[in-house]
């Protein structure tokens, strides 16, 4: 590719690079780029949120560059305080270790192992000593850490803020000297200690590093970020069927970004399946070729196609009585009031109950959120066993 193509590749998806000038001089370097992402093991399984990066480092592999994927078990131990109210409760170091063990082994569902280096940052993190704090800690002052947004509103509100808190950053832009990082990608909410790599690989006369942020990946339920402690996500563990259930569960609107961020298919291949829709193709049968596509991603072609068989015997052919017409409803009702207009509920507050007890399922996916964004087009809702609707939000 010539730089203008690269760049384009580059930028799809992202929020925003810093500084964009730079990236185009380093991409004009005669030798690989070191492409450094780093990832604290405070989870035990990879969801896709966090294939929103790892893809766009397989892009800069497809490029000829090298990426380090760098392990926190050393920053895993502090917690990062990015968007957090409060104080991270400390991981143990065998829970660490478990934990790195498993992102080792599922990472290279995206990465190319021959141009992948994993490194842990306890290597030199552990070596810094007390002297070597104390230097690291002079690099900035109380007044700039409390520029960070979160710091900033916790103490506004007087909510504590631990020391080992405000040295999470140093460490992790200190990760970006000992590795002489060209690049650094993380999400929106690292970026102010993406940025701090940047002043640090100054402060030690290096050339600093190219920050790219990615957008954060919305859940299941529409609102919040993909997280495990939000319980909306999708393992890239998980079975073929779940998978796919779960990917058929977004929202017409949501699929959009699941798309832009998710598929490796052309943005003019995308852009053709909105137009497809504008004419009257059923949206459902888009989000179907993006549910193939992730489970053949991380399972194989074979089991994606099962998973879409399954998929529609279950919530079609079983699940669904003879002559079941669509109810019409207008798209912004809330799911427990969808509930009651359908007849499936008597009331709102019984329907925020059965939520809560796991009984409602939208498409066969269990409803565990009632405040979720209710997909567009045509679905059928499920409480209990026995009552079905077949509903079309417009």
């Amino acid at each position: 590719m010539n730089i203008d193509q690269a760049l384009a590749l580059i930028h799809r998806g992202t929020e925003q690079v810093t500084p964009e000038s730079a990236l185009i001089d380093k991409l004009k370097k005669d030798r690989p780029l070191v492409v450094k992402l780093g990832a604290d093991p405070t989870a035990p399984d990879i969801h896709l949120g966090h294939t929103v990066i790892l893809n766009k480092l397989r892009q800069f592999q497809d490029l000829g560059h090298k990426v380090v994927f760098l392990i926190g078990d050393f920053t895993g131990k502090i917690g990062d305080p990015s968007g957090k109210n409060t104080t991270r409760p400390p991981l143990t170091t065998e829970q660490v270790l478990a934990n790195a063990e498993t992102y080792q082994q599922q990472v290279f569902k995206i990465l190319d192992p021959s141009k992948t280096e994993i490194v842990f940052n306890s290597h030199w993190l552990s070596q810094l000593g007390a002297e070597g704090m104390l230097k690291l800690s002079a690099c900035q002052t109380v007044a700039r850490m409390l520029e960070r947004e979160d710091f900033k509103k916790r103490f506004a509100e007087q909510q504590s803020i631990g020391i080992h808190e405000f040295i999470y950053p140093l460490l992790q832009g200190y990760d970006s000297v000992e590795l002489k990082a060209d690049i650094e990608l993380g999400g929106t909410d690292q970026t102010f200690n993406l940025l701090m790599g940047r002043e640090l690989q100054k402060q030690h006369a290096m050339e600093p590093q190219v920050v790219i942020t990615m957008p954060l990946l919305v859940g299941l339920d529409g609102i919040k970020k993909m997280s495990k402690s939000a319980a909306n996500y999708i393992g890239i563990t998980e079975s073929p069927d779940e998978m796919f259930g779960k990917l058929m569960s977004i929202s017409d609107n949501l699929m959009w970004n699941y798309f832009e961020l998710l598929s490796f298919r052309s943005m003019d291949e995308i852009e053709q399946f909105k137009r497809d829709i504008d004419t009257g193709r059923n949206p459902k049968e888009i989000k179907v070729l993006l549910a193939k596509e992730i489970v053949a991603r991380f399972h194989s072609d074979e089991e994606a196609n099962n998973a879409e068989s399954m998929f529609n015997q279950r919530f079609a052919a079983k699940v669904l009585p003879d002559n079941l017409d669509a109810i019409e409803m207008q798209h912004g009702l809330t799911i427990s009031q969808v509930l009651k207009h359908a007849g499936l509920t008597s009331s709102t507050s019984e329907a925020l109950r059965l939520i809560r007890q796991g009984a409602v399922k939208i498409d066969g996916i269990k409803v565990d959120n009632p405040s979720m964004d209710l997909p567009v087009g045509e679905n059928i809702f499920q409480v209990g066993k026995r009552r079905i609707a077949k509903i079309r939000m417009r």
